[in-house]
């Protein structure tokens, strides 16, 4: 099974956010998602400064199989992007929970973590899903 930090929020879209202490969240794919897609070729970011909205698609991520929109955990304003990932986008695929982060956001509302999934509930997620696919 993919790795799946404990600290971590997730959506169902296979997005993460992990909180600072400062009010800013850093944002990226999944381990599950990013082996899904395979080799990254591709990362398009959003713009520092950008307001974006919880569930809006907030950047694309493109492998050699195929490309994958990006959606925003949470509302706020983009207040730093990965510029590594212009160069290397496939940080993403060797350290998704790390070096391969892709934009960090200043939280709007606080409370909208509340609508996402704990590290738990993801897990229990990507599980159905492979559930299902080994039924079809």
């Amino acid at each position: 099974m993919s790795e799946i930090p404990s600290e971590l929020r997730f959506m169902a879209s296979h997005e993460w956010i992990r909180v600072e202490n400062d009010g800013t969240a850093y944002v990226g794919i999944s381990d599950h998602a990013q082996s899904a897609l395979g080799d990254l070729v591709y990362v398009e970011l959003p713009e520092v400064g950008d307001t974006i909205t919880a569930g809006d698609e907030a950047g694309v991520v493109e492998s050699v199989k195929a490309a994958s929109d990006i959606y925003a955990p949470l509302t706020g304003e983009v207040v730093a992007i990965n510029e590594a990932l212009n160069d290397n986008p496939e940080l993403v695929n060797s350290d998704p929970y790390g070096d391969g982060w892709i934009y960090r956001i200043r939280m709007a509302d606080p409370e909208e973590l509340e609508d996402l999934l704990s590290a738990e509930e993801y897990a229990e997620q990507i599980e159905e899903e492979a559930d299902d696919q080994a039924e079809d």
